[in-house]
């Protein structure tokens, strides 16, 4: 077997067990809270460690596109920022139903924005999946228009991002394929893959109260 063909199973592999993932979690979905957290929490761990490895499958898999050549983005089109912020919030108290969570839309922002919904999805809910994972209490998804870019950030009030990592994503340095490193590379590629007028996307991380991920969209 050639070295593409081994790829190109390993791709088919990878796509299936995420298929896997993603009937699993339909499933897990249809099991109600009974408002005892003996069952609840348990249960909202489990929903969240299947959809992070879900994630973790999809993001491999379309990296391994990337570095074949094949473009990320295939429907840039117009969307509602408001909209694509609450259906975010909706899932991420569904994962963690004690958490506080918020969301804050400048009003500078346009009713409508120009990117990929399913992409743009993809990269924040990995940074949404790690908040629901180590904030103590509260989240805060918001939107701004800032030297003429979308940003859209996710805050937490968990311990932060390591000292490495920021330093990493500031100076675009190559990132771990595995875990955090994985997440993140998929992320910065979305942001980048967002091209307007000679302009570029760009994955921004901070620690303020927590950790902040912010993706610029052109």
């Amino acid at each position: 077997m050639s070295v593409m063909e081994q790829q190109d199973l390993y791709a088919a592999l990878l796509h299936e067990m995420k298929n896997h993932l993603v009937l699993m979690a339909i499933t897990l979905d249809r099991v109600p809270h009974v408002g005892d957290a003996g069952h609840d929490q348990p249960l909202d761990e489990v929903r969240l460690l299947c959809q992070r490895a879900s994630e973790r499958l999809m993001q491999a898999l379309f990296i391994y596109k990337n570095d074949q050549g094949g473009a990320l983005l295939n429907a840039v089109d117009a969307y509602s920022t408001e909209d694509f912020l609450s259906e975010m919030a909706v899932q991420a108290r569904s994962l963690r139903a004690q958490l506080k969570v918020d969301t804050e839309l400048a009003d500078n922002v346009p009713a409508i924005w120009f990117f990929d919904r399913n992409m743009l999805e993809m990269a924040l809910m990995n940074a949404l999946h790690n908040s629901v994972a180590y904030a103590r209490e509260r989240i805060r998804i918001s939107a701004r228009v800032e030297e003429g870019m979308l940003c859209i950030a996710i805050e937490d009030d968990s311990e932060g991002y390591p000292e490495h990592i920021l330093q990493a994503v500031a100076e675009d340095k190559p990132l771990s394929s595995s875990g955090t490193g994985l997440g993140l590379r998929f992320s910065s590629l979305i942001a980048k893959s967002h091209v307007n007028n000679g302009r570029t996307g760009m994955l921004r991380l901070s620690n303020r109260d927590g950790a902040v991920f912010e993706i610029r969209v052109p």
